[in-house]
């Protein structure tokens, strides 16, 4: 098993951790044991740097190569004890890898890398951390958490409010769950104010429970604390909760003084989540058959992925019409768009499953 071993030493914080804590959590995360002592190995970290958790995975499968930055190695993967050592001393030297049978990486030089968790594909952050950097530091790797397909709201508008609030809970020790049971909290009181017809006070609440939906997986990953049970707390409220705002928007509608007769209203609920629950079947078979989501297969996917008849879309179709006073309306353009988003789910299923019929393969266009 491969063991990682800390070089030099820094104080310096990001997300409130130092270099070497944040060393530990990473390799925890990765099954790479904390080395200690001079004989630890094969892979030595240079602690004046920080790095994206990526990096760690790509210089555990180069064996005898250095990852370099500035000329300075930075990650290093040195099976020959004697060899190794010098590494390590030229890491904590701030100097240029020792001659040898090593392959030198130069960061500079390197591309993008693939990211099948985040949807994305794009170079992993890495820098020297001094006080100075911290801030730029901690921004690349906020950013370098973010996902590359989702909504617009969080591609688009959530990222500057969420960053504030990631390094504010941070530096308070809030952990990610506690973030998500805030946004849980938040999440039932806009059921219950779009129940009762109050949806400009719902919206004002539903909009903090979205961004901090967005915060909680961002601080997760940015302090390395994902975990098994975080994570189906926060994506089981996301799966769970949408089909109940819309039906509350609906009984809200009496209240408010726009309502919808029984049947329209029972019409339009089984358009809504019945969409919205098939549309999470096609994406899961997708995700099941080809080992990847439906939204990264190729580009328009992923630019659908944008729009497409999930919470945050639907949410500014509501305000829109509410902003004319038709919360009604709103509900029945949902149905409509829910209605077209299934229609494209099943249309990308069906062409997937003839591109595997025909023997092509079906690949993302961000491997």
């Amino acid at each position: 098993m491969n063991a990682v071993l800390p070089a030099g030493t820094n104080r310096t914080r990001l997300w409130g951790l130092t270099p070497r804590e944040r060393l530990a959590r990473i390799a925890g995360a990765q099954d790479i044991e904390f080395a200690s002592g001079a004989g630890g190995g094969p892979l030595v970290s240079n602690l004046d740097f920080v790095w994206d958790p990526a990096w760690l995975r790509w210089i555990a499968e180069r064996p005898d190569h250095v990852l370099t930055h500035g000329g300075v190695p930075v990650l290093a993967h040195v099976v020959d004890l004697d060899t190794r050592l010098a590494v390590t001393h030229a890491m904590a030297q701030s100097e240029t890898p020792p001659p040898g049978p090593l392959t030198i990486v130069a960061y500079e030089d390197l591309g993008s890398l693939g990211n099948e968790a985040l949807r994305k594909r794009e170079k992993p952050f890495l820098g020297r951390l001094t006080p100075e950097t911290v801030p730029a530091l901690e921004r690349a790797s906020y950013f370098g958490a973010y996902k590359g397909v989702t909504d617009l709201l969080t591609k688009y508008l959530w990222p500057e409010w969420a960053l504030v609030l990631t390094r504010w809970a941070a530096r308070f020790g809030i952990t990610p769950n506690q973030v998500t049971a805030v946004g849980a909290l938040m999440c039932v009181a806009a059921t219950f104010l779009f129940y009762e017809g109050w949806y400009w006070t719902g919206l004002v609440v539903g909009l903090g429970f979205m961004v901090l939906d967005t915060v909680d997986g961002k601080l997760a990953r940015c302090t390395i604390t994902s975990s098994w049970l975080g994570n189906i707390f926060d994506h089981g409220i996301d799966l769970v909760h949408p089909p109940f705002w819309w039906w509350a928007w609906g009984v809200g509608l009496h209240a408010y003084g726009r309502p919808l007769s029984e049947q329209t209203f029972a019409q339009l609920l089984i358009v809504i989540v019945g969409g919205y629950v098939v549309q999470r079947v096609i994406e899961g078979f997708f995700m099941r058959r080809y080992k990847m989501h439906i939204h990264v297969w190729r580009r328009f996917d992923s630019q659908f992925r944008l729009i497409t008849a999930r919470r945050n879309p639907n949410m500014v179709i509501l305000l829109a019409f509410l902003a004319v006073g038709r919360p009604d309306w709103g509900l029945i353009a949902v149905a409509a768009w829910t209605l077209i988003s299934l229609v494209v789910h099943a249309g990308q299923l069906v062409q997937a499953l003839a591109a595997s019929a025909r023997g092509r393969p079906v690949t993302s266009w961000l491997a």
